[in-house]
């Protein structure tokens, strides 16, 4: 018996030998043959998510593939185990397994869905027309679960962890809504026309286009806490666990506020017309609508670590699944996975 445990034991080390020298190899090398990553790479100091080693994805990003949709892909979300697409022009969402991107259904969501939003168990989808209504989907089969009037021109979606919050463009307010039964339980004044909308985990930050600036409520009570200068059209925002991120499309560039007081810590130089924006747990990944592509920016600091090709007008949806970054391409009706 103890022979054979010496055995096994000595065939794990030659194994993990193997797996460590292939990693070491790698890390010399910097990059992997044939993907798209940047110079940045494995040995910048920087640390990544352990999901990505997992699946052997080391390397800074690549396109592996893209997947069709419906008309205008115009937003993306992660279930925890499916991406959600809404699809602009068809009034519709798109479910797509994650491992490798099978279409699991397309549900109807109402007119012009804008976004999407996961709560943990539903979908939440505005329709940003003149219905003035957020649309509540079941994750689990896509069944319409409600349709509930929020305000004009609803754009983009967040969850708070017990309701949701919707941004309304024309009515320059953002509106609170239960996700328990969709009751509407409060509409609060922001900028002019705000667009994307995030959650600190104790505050909601609304990106306000017209008026080039950020407003800060405490997501309890509504009640604004500040209200902090961005870039020109500010559009969309995320928060990073640190500081909050918002994305600028008139102006070519992200602003980073410290999240405590708004302090501005730095702007940032990405693609043409920035949009979507998401935070993959080291990394921030901005869509550029105007450039076809989005760019990776190192969190801690700014600093720009490549710049990838995706479809056309990827304007609204960038989404992290745990390992991958899906960003909707609004002009080519697809979802790239990268």
């Amino acid at each position: 018996m103890r022979i054979r445990r010496m055995a096994r034991f000595k065939t794990c080390l030659v194994a993990g030998g193997i797996i460590l020298g292939i990693c070491a190899t790698l890390g010399a090398l910097g990059t992997v043959p044939g993907s798209q990553a940047s110079p940045h790479s494995v040995n910048s100091g920087r640390s990544f998510n352990p999901l990505q080693v997992a699946l052997l994805h080391w390397y800074s990003a690549n396109r592996t593939t893209t997947y069709a949709v419906g008309n205008g892909a115009d937003g993306a979300a992660f279930d925890g185990a499916n991406i959600w697409v809404p699809n602009y022009n068809d009034g519709t969402v798109t479910k797509l397994r994650t491992s490798d991107g099978t279409v699991l259904g397309t549900f109807n969501a109402g007119s012009s869905p804008a976004d999407v939003a996961y709560d943990g168990a539903n979908i939440w989808v505005p329709n940003s027309t003149s219905s003035g209504t957020v649309a509540k989907l079941q994750a689990s089969n896509g069944s319409t679960l409600g349709s509930f009037s929020v305000g004009s021109k609803p754009q983009r979606v967040a969850f708070d962890g017990m309701n949701i919050w919707v941004t309304l463009l024309s009515d320059n307010a953002v509106a609170e809504v239960r996700a328990s039964d969709g009751a509407l339980l409060g509409t609060f004044s922001v900028g002019t026309n705000p667009v994307g909308v995030a959650c600190d985990g104790a505050n909601i930050w609304v990106a306000n286009q017209g008026s080039n600036n950020v407003t800060k409520l405490r997501a309890s009570d509504g009640a604004i806490l500040g209200t902090f200068k961005a870039g020109t059209k500010a559009f969309d925002i995320a928060f990073d666990g640190t500081d909050i991120w918002v994305t600028n499309q008139g102006s070519n560039n992200v602003t980073k506020l410290r999240r405590s007081d708004g302090k501005v810590l730095g702007t940032f130089s990405v693609g043409k017309n920035p949009g979507g924006i998401a935070f993959d747990g080291v990394n921030v990944w901005v869509g550029n609508s105007g450039s076809g592509s989005v760019t990776k920016l190192r969190a801690s600091d700014g600093k720009v670590l490549g710049t990838f090709g995706v479809g056309t007008n990827p304007i609204h949806g960038v989404a992290f699944d745990g390992a991958n970054i899906w960003v909707a391409n609004s002009g080519s009706n697809s979802v790239s996975k990268l």
